[in-house]
């Protein structure tokens, strides 16, 4: 389809002149000296003119019509208040009321139009109103068009209008036969609800569709926050609809979606990211990163998938998160619905970190607003020399100090303390139950109250009264309906064993190694995240901790008495069989 049918080549048929008149002051554009003549045309066809006059002290001896002017060629027709002819040059000037309408429904008006026959160039000048047959305007104050190219442009600025949007630019270049337009410096293209802002891009009448090829931000009006930041892709103006292939960034609900490669549709909310991606929440103080990961705008969650890891920025101690998959997401508060509150979950193989707890699970959920976070499926948390097990573990954080404050286990808890650290030996200080509650004081786990089936293995020392030196007394065995104990340093005090209580402490010659460890007991080093860069991998698959029994005193009372009862037997007589 063609905008634009141009000006004519106008042969004189009229009055010969007399004398050579003064050739035409062509616009720079049409200042070709190179430029070849081409085969003669067909005849002007003049439909209307009032006058057609050739004065030497008129447009320099050329011959013009004047009043009501309207001249057909092939179908066009220009229309005027003046057209100047300039029969040695192959070339016109139309002035005032210019408009030139063509077969295919296409109409542009100006003040002026100047057309070179030879090189099939033209140009409409002041107040220049393009109008397709599709609905499409262009104004501005100079067009250039070029038949041969099927091509026109304007660098004066000006605005295009397809009844949908309207865009801005400095320079636009319309390729005729693919309706497209390339546009750049300042560009703007704006309709109801969206505005595109950008350096360099191209759009497609017929499509709709827009490529960007330079910085372009694509903002929502009704929320200027919400936008798109881009330096290559493409944009559909009609289904709202973003494919971003280069420095891209979806802003929404104060949060920030990178990634290689990414998609959005501003009408859905929906938007995926592929590699690099980084999910943002400046709000939160948290991002997330993985391969891969979508959003739901309108629903206001994510989900990253390919080897995710969130990282909870604090002020003093942040927690790292990482799993198969992470989701995010807000919901609103049920206490003041104006508010939100922001969660984060964790599935399949579950690992987090933070400086004072470590701890694996296969999900663990975490509400950030209110510090809690929920470890389920075969729970571990580590603490200092100190690990904690059960069916489910529960962390309450203090917001305010970014501490844990306490640890409620659920089902099969069971809490295991290293008696010292700063050796190999195979003692450890041990509590379990059927719930548990974990109070943290400084960071560091301090008490542990313990309901149902309550019991406890305590390795308990003395001080010399001479050296001063803890002395080792013995193993403490304790069973009762509720325990409270102590974490203190490396010991663990019982400071209560109620209901149906027990309590039994054994020298260290008098109880077996079987007896010093739950049969549950599972202190796991090998799996322990130890730095933040542990949770990238599924376990850091740590050398296992090869650990020292110290049973010299019950082995050698144990022999002690295994000799005595040999010499017993020895004693007692024999019967023999006659």
């Amino acid at each position: 389809m063609k905008i634009f049918c141009f000006l004519l080549i106008f042969l004189s048929a009229l009055i010969s002149a007399q004398g050579k008149p003064t050739p035409p002051q062509r616009d720079a554009f049409l200042q070709n000296k190179s430029a070849v003549k081409s085969a003669p045309g067909k005849k002007v066809k003049i439909i209307n003119a009032d006058e057609i006059i050739k004065d030497p002290a008129m447009y320099d001896g050329n011959q013009y019509l004047k009043g009501n002017v309207k001249i057909e060629h092939q179908g066009s027709i220009l229309s005027a208040d003046i057209v100047v002819l300039y029969e040695e040059e192959n070339f016109a000037k139309a002035i005032g009321n210019s408009r030139l309408e063509n077969p295919d429904g296409s109409v542009i008006t100006s003040s002026e139009m100047e057309y070179d026959g030879n090189t099939q160039k033209g140009v409409a000048k002041k107040n220049v109103v393009l109008n397709d047959p599709k609905g499409t305007v262009i104004k501005t104050e100079t067009l250039y068009y070029d038949r041969l190219a099927n091509q026109a442009y304007y660098d004066t600025g000006g605005t295009i209008n397809d009844g949908k949007s309207v865009t801005y630019s400095k320079t636009a270049k319309y390729f005729l036969d693919s309706r497209t337009i390339d546009l750049s410096g300042r560009v703007k293209i704006e309709d109801k609800e969206y505005t595109l802002e950008g350096d360099n891009v191209v759009q497609n009448q017929n499509t709709n569709v827009v490529t960007i090829n330079g910085y372009t931000v694509i903002t929502n009006k009704k929320n200027p926050k919400n936008k798109i930041i881009t330096e290559k892709g493409t944009h559909n103006m009609n289904t709202k609809e973003s494919f971003l292939t280069k420095n891209s960034r979806i802003y929404y609900n104060d949060k920030i979606l990178t990634g290689d490669e990414m998609y959005y549709n501003q009408l859905s909310g929906f938007g995926t990211a592929t590699g690099n991606v980084t999910l943002d929440d400046p709000l939160e103080k948290r991002y997330i990163k993985g391969g891969y990961g979508e959003i739901y705008e309108k629903k206001d969650s994510s989900m990253i998938t390919k080897s995710p890891y969130a990282i909870k920025i604090l002020e003093k101690d942040s927690i790292y998160f990482a799993s198969e998959k992470i989701l995010s997401y807000q919901r609103p508060d049920s206490a003041d619905i104006t508010k939100k509150k922001s969660f984060l979950r964790a599935f399949k193989k579950a690992r987090v970190y933070k400086s004072n707890a470590q701890g694996r699970a296969d999900s663990i959920a975490f509400n950030e607003t209110d510090g809690i976070m929920h470890m389920y499926t075969d729970p571990i948390l580590w603490s200092d020399q100190k690990q904690v097990t059960g069916d489910k573990v529960e962390a309450y954080f203090n917001t305010s100090n970014e501490n844990i404050d306490s640890l409620k286990v659920i089902g099969n808890a069971l809490a295991i303390s290293k008696v010292d650290s700063l050796n190999l030996k195979d003692e450890f200080n041990q509590v379990k139950g059927k719930l548990m509650t974990v109070y943290y004081e400084e960071g560091k786990i301090k008490q542990a109250k313990v309901i149902g089936n309550a019991q406890a293995i305590s390795y308990v020392d003395d001080v010399d009264s001479k050296t001063k030196q803890p002395v080792r007394t013995g193993i403490n065995l304790s069973s009762c309906g509720i325990i409270d104990a102590l974490f203190e340093n490396q010991a663990l005090y019982i400071l209560s064993c109620n209901i149906g209580a027990t309590d039994d402490l054994y020298p260290m010659s008098m109880i077996e190694p079987a007896k010093r460890k739950f049969p549950d007991f599972n202190w796991n080093t090998k799996d322990r995240i130890r730095k933040w860069q542990d949770i990238l991998v599924d376990t850091p698959n740590y050398e296992e901790i090869k650990y020292e029994a110290e049973t010299a005193l019950y082995d050698n009372a144990k022999k002690i008495i295994d000799d005595a009862k040999a010499k017993e037997e020895a004693k007692k007589p024999k019967r023999v069989r006659k």
